[in-house]
């Protein structure tokens, strides 16, 4: 019997390594990490800056790895303004997601500062600790710093000054999940209005990276979400 398959969509600054702590403990859902170029497994890539072109990247890898059974795409972050992209062009594209599970981000139009990533060092820097995204190591470390900022920058790029995003409304069911501390959190049900279909939200404890002291309650919310929105789709 095949799997039921969860795609999961990283932060910026991530790669398809960083839902490792959720694959190590859940194997009842395929988990499939998808990762942009110029990271990772793809570090000889170029990096992307356009918010299309990252869309049609994640749908090409998506595409090609559907196995037949139901699947739900999740995103954090950056990952869920992709993740509500490339769920609007697998639906045009007559493959519908059962749902869509979103955390970190409270949707488009929401954070309104824009071109983060044109600033200067000491500023960007200052703005990812804010958000609780860099490691004592890192920020110990120019090479690493050197290494990382251009990836994150790249990817701030990909959501700066699209604003078409702000209209996109999926079939699919949205589920929204934030951190208590995340500055934007009382704007969570903002995600209600890029849904036709069902909306549902969680407020867990935690900063912007709330999901790695929250691995069993974001598994209980996709087991959750699978159950409640099987009959709908």
């Amino acid at each position: 019997m095949k799997k039921k398959q969860l795609f999961l969509l990283h932060f910026a600054g991530g790669n398809i390594y960083s839902f490792e702590f959720l694959k190590s403990i859940y194997t009842d859902f395929e988990m499939i990490p998808i990762e942009l170029p110029g990271r990772g497994k793809r570090i000889k890539e170029k990096l992307l800056t356009s918010y299309k072109e990252a869309i049609n990247d994640i749908y090409s890898q998506i595409i090609t790895m559907l196995n037949g059974a139901p699947f739900m795409i999740y995103g954090h972050s950056l990952g869920a303004t992709l993740a509500l992209g490339v769920t609007d062009l697998l639906e045009k594209n007559n493959t519908q997601p059962q749902c869509l599970i979103v955390s970190g981000n409270p949707g488009p139009g929401v954070v309104t500062e824009r071109e983060r990533s044109d600033l200067d060092r000491a500023d960007f820097i200052s703005m990812l600790k804010g958000l609780g995204g860099l490691t004592d190591e890192l920020l110990q470390s120019e090479e690493l710093l050197d290494f990382v900022l251009p990836i994150l920058r790249a990817d701030f790029k990909i959501v700066e000054g699209d604003t078409f995003v702000e209209n996109t409304i999926v079939k699919a069911p949205i589920i929204a999940v934030m951190g208590d501390l995340e500055k934007y959190v009382g704007s969570i049900t903002n995600w209600k209005i890029h849904t036709l279909s069902e909306f549902n939200s969680y407020v867990l404890k935690g900063n912007h990276f709330f999901i790695y002291n929250n691995a069993d309650k974001l598994i209980e919310i996709f087991e959750a979400s699978y159950k409640e929105y099987k009959i709908l789709m």
